[in-house]
């Protein structure tokens, strides 16, 4: 299904070497810091909590926590500041639940 969505919309597809989590290393800080600051601090007995606890802290990230690498801003305010300087050809979505 990716590669044909890919095909279809002209995005060309690239993966890391197997063993190798440093050539995606943002990826990679992002989940380390999500399994740290999420995942392993909460017992989920269900998958509407799953989904609430979650939904609370991406809203944390985003929001309200600083990123050093934004200037110490969450990315919601970053973003807000350089929405205008950003153009892109197409929007995509992604729905996770």
């Amino acid at each position: 299904m990716l590669d044909a969505w890919a095909y279809q919309h002209g995005v060309s597809l690239s993966f890391i070497q197997p063993g190798k989590p440093m050539q995606n290393a943002f990826a990679e800080s992002f989940n380390g810091k999500f399994r740290d600051e999420c995942l392993n601090q909460h017992w989920f007995v269900n998958l509407r909590d799953a989904r609430r606890l979650i939904a609370d802290w991406r809203t944390d990230y985003n929001n309200v926590r600083p990123h050093s690498s934004l200037g110490n801003q969450p990315p919601a305010v970053f973003a807000g500041q350089h929405q205008s300087t950003a153009h892109f050809s197409e929007g995509v979505s992604f729905n996770l639940s």
